[in-house]
């Protein structure tokens, strides 16, 4: 992580307030994200993680407060911000290859197949290298595994070298192996790129070796810091207003009290 450059923070939000649907979903958010911090966001349904990330995507305002983005306000079509949504597996019968899956973050908002360009598919074949996705590359996507599906997503939101990537759950539906590749994969190009990394999950514990600091959002409040300074008894019962344990056995962390 990057602490000694002058340029501005990759994301600073400062007394930010999110309402949706006249209910405030965060009342005073402050913190700020620096170049190659890998950063995980946690906490229970409706706490707003995803919201977070589009209010960083210019795809909601706040309601009060700045926010900022390598030192500009959000705005929808960023090309130094990649984003993969939440994944949802592809159908068995989806024929579709691989590697164009990974071209529609370049082609995705024309209309056909867009023409042949040498930099464009050298450019895809080395994200897909960089997410060890070369072997699969030319296979249907519906014959893919979850994991593998997964790395395609996270292969597109590289494509236009971003400084700021967000991924929304992709460790959801994924098994204890895969879950695990996945967050090497992302710490891998968090450290090599020196990109920023956000990453909304609900489960820390696989990604306590890898991450710098968690987000913690509850109750319409949040907390950052390392992972031992932030999941505490302390800090999350005050979050959620009520009696909350947080247990730590085999190197990993359980939060008691609370349904995540």
């Amino acid at each position: 992580m990057n602490s000694e450059s002058n340029e501005p923070s990759v994301v600073a939000l400062e007394h930010v307030q999110v309402r949706l649907g006249g209910r405030i979903i965060q009342e005073d958010m402050n913190f700020s994200v620096q170049d190659g911090e890998f950063i995980a966001i946690l906490g229970p349904n409706g706490a707003g993680k995803s919201t977070l990330l589009k209010l960083l995507l210019g795809l909601v305002k706040p309601h009060a407060g700045s926010v900022r983005v390598l030192g500009r306000a959000p705005s929808k079509g960023n090309k130094d911000i990649g984003y993969a949504p939440q994944f949802r597996m592809v159908e068995a019968d989806f024929a579709l290859r691989a590697r164009d899956i990974v071209r529609f973050g370049l082609d995705g908002n024309k209309w056909g197949p867009g023409w042949p360009n040498r930099k464009r598919d050298e450019l895809i074949e080395q994200v897909l290298q960089e997410v060890n996705a070369l072997s699969f590359a030319d296979a249907p996507v519906g014959q893919l595994s979850g994991g593998e599906q997964q790395r395609l997503l996270i292969a597109q939101a590289l494509l236009t070298g971003p400084r700021l990537l967000l991924l929304d759950e992709p460790l959801a539906n994924l098994d204890i192996a895969h879950g695990q590749e996945i967050v090497a994969l992302v710490k891998t190009v968090c450290r090599s790129r020196n990109v920023a990394v956000m990453l909304v999950t609900h489960d820390v514990n696989p990604l306590l070796p890898a991450v710098d600091r968690v987000l913690y959002m509850a109750n319409g409040q949040c907390a950052i810091g390392t992972p031992q300074e932030v999941i505490t008894s302390q800090i999350l019962s005050n979050l959620y207003g009520s009696q909350v344990e947080v247990v730590k056995a085999l190197g990993s962390m359980f939060v008691v009290g609370v349904q995540i």
